[in-house]
């Protein structure tokens, strides 16, 4: 059996290597991917979309471009990390076929409409998800699972306490959580335990074929390795944990918990408050995991990354 999932992302580095993963994943039935604004520009992330499922030799994956723009508020991207294309380090050949005319939250709404059976698989900010459950409220119930790639248990990326994929476009964060579809969250307390260490790049080049090979070339950055912060020598891959735990959940540890989306105070805007000792007594709203098998999990992607050829 394959599990039918739309990945919802903003290309993006880490996205781009979530993608490849999941391409190289029989077990994954890709039936299209959804671009949003983010990392970079949309006009940068759904070509940057096309052009990986081209290069991973999927061609007859859809991609459907959706919102430009946060909900309610300035775009804000991360150019200084990404790269202006988006895949710094990494220019796969210009893709051939056009994105798709529909949008991507009519794509999204269309699709769920038809089955109850799809997993969104969401990597950046949650405006497409937002507007998809905003224009057709009944379908956030007829998702199998979201498992999402942002927040944290009280760090943050951006500010002290926000994570940028939630920071980007609260307001979009707070409908989903609170549309009623079962989550998983992956934040940054986990996707920092995945670090892209110089050993594991290393394995990447030999053991990953032409998919590791790029992936290595985007995250062999020394310049931004920050032991401090994380500990170790290498990067954080965050989006492709959300691919890992669809794939391998034993890799993974958490609990139910109830998320909040704060989007009123300019403080702590953005930050997701996790109740993870129940204090407010509210019903769990979410699994928000908090531990990943960092070996493990680059095992995986190794050996996925290596399917693409």
């Amino acid at each position: 059996m394959t599990t039918p999932i739309i990945i919802d992302c903003d290309p993006g580095q880490d996205d781009a290597v979530a993608v490849l993963t999941a391409l190289g994943s029989p077990e994954l039935d890709v039936l299209a991917i959804t671009a949003v604004h983010g990392n970079v520009p949309l006009a940068r992330t759904a070509p940057n979309a096309r052009a990986l499922v081209e290069f991973a030799g999927r061609p007859e994956v859809p991609v459907h471009a959706g919102c430009d723009r946060p909900l309610r508020r300035p775009a804000i991207h991360a150019v200084r990390i990404h790269g202006e294309s988006g895949l710094r380090g990494f220019e796969p050949p210009p893709a051939r076929r056009p994105v798709e005319a529909a949008h991507a939250a009519e794509f999204i709404v269309e699709t769920l409409k038809a089955s109850e059976d799809v997993v969104l698989a969401a990597l950046g900010p949650l405006t497409n998800l937002a507007s998809a459950f905003t224009w057709a409220p009944e379908v956030a119930k007829r998702v199998k699972q979201i498992v999402l790639m942002g927040g944290g248990r009280g760090v943050g990326n951006v500010t002290p306490v926000a994570e940028f994929n939630i920071y980007v476009d609260p307001e979009a964060a707070d409908i989903v959580f609170r549309a009623g579809a079962p989550i998983v969250m992956i934040g940054l307390d986990t996707t920092w335990q995945a670090l892209a260490t110089p050993p594991r790049l290393a394995a990447w080049r030999k053991k990953g074929g032409k998919a590791g090979q790029a992936a290595a070339a985007m995250y062999d950055n020394p310049a931004r390795f920050d032991a401090k912060r994380y500990g170790e020598e290498g990067l954080p891959l965050h989006d492709p944990c959300v691919i890992a735990y669809l794939l391998r959940p034993d890799l993974f540890d958490g609990r139910h918990c109830h998320v909040a989306v704060e989007t009123g105070s300019p403080l702590t805007l953005g930050q997701t408050v996790v109740d993870w000792w129940g204090t407010t007594g509210q019903a769990a709203n979410a699994t928000v995991l908090s531990r990943v098998d960092a070996d493990g999990y680059f095992r995986l992607l190794t050996e996925r990354l290596a399917r693409l050829g």
